[in-house]
């Protein structure tokens, strides 16, 4: 499909859920005030007495100086635009690039992150029990996106190839992100971000512990309230 084909429409949520594994500390860089444009200059001055500083901060060259976003929280949104890698592809990009995704509600986003935490899971063959702790973000949108609702192959369950086509032709044509049924959750809504200054900076709410069944991620445990859902 041509991109030029796919409608552009204005998303504006109150509210956007994003769930995140919780073991990711915040990268002092991006929560400090210094200005994004000195970010390589203090990295590189950092690395020579904490060579392990280059791997917390990730690849800043995938995000032009002027789409990044600095101070407290900042790290929940440029993450996700740093830390990429051809191993963790996505429906919307193969690796080679972040993207920022968030649902219309938490059970969108529980399902969408429950769905890929099972197939993890199973191809590392691990054992049953509650597994990876993962943390809610709630945050806001209002922004131009590409809709692509109307884009069957991709939607596809199980095949990103054309997804991953569309995601990299419009980002290249400088796209603010995408908008999209979740395929995970009959009725939801998702959002596919290509850069760090579309979204505000979310606040973190609760966090879910995760039970992996052998086959599935069959339920989640409310760690605030010590509630437990099973997952349909």
């Amino acid at each position: 499909m041509n991109i030029n084909d796919i409608p552009l429409i204005r998303v504006a949520w109150p509210k956007t859920f994003r769930l995140i594994r919780s073991i990711f500390p915040p990268i002092d860089l991006f929560e400090d005030i210094a200005d994004p444009e000195d970010w390589e200059a203090l990295a590189s001055a950092e690395a020579k007495s904490n060579p392990r500083v280059v791997d917390s901060i990730g690849q800043l060259a995938l995000v032009p100086i002027e789409r990044r976003v600095n101070g407290i929280g900042a790290s929940y949104v440029m993450a996700p635009f740093v830390h990429v890698s051809r191993d963790r592809p996505g429906r919307f990009t193969n690796g080679s690039y972040g993207v920022y995704s968030a649902g219309d509600s938490e059970e969108v986003a529980i399902k969408e992150v429950a769905f890929h935490h099972a197939r993890f899971m199973k191809a590392t063959n691990e054992n049953a029990g509650w597994t990876s702790q993962f943390r809610m973000l709630i945050g806001s949108i209002d922004a131009k996106l590409h809709d692509v609702s109307d884009v069957p192959k991709a939607l596809l369950p199980n095949d990103y190839r054309e997804a991953q086509r569309i995601g990299a032709n419009l980002r290249a044509a400088g796209s603010n992100g995408v908008f999209y049924p979740s395929v995970r959750c009959e009725g939801g809504k998702c959002i596919g971000v290509f850069w760090p200054d579309v979204v505000p900076v979310p606040i973190q709410a609760d966090h879910y512990d995760f039970h992996w069944d052998g086959a599935r991620v069959d339920r989640i445990r409310n760690c605030n309230s010590g509630k437990i859902y099973a997952i349909a």
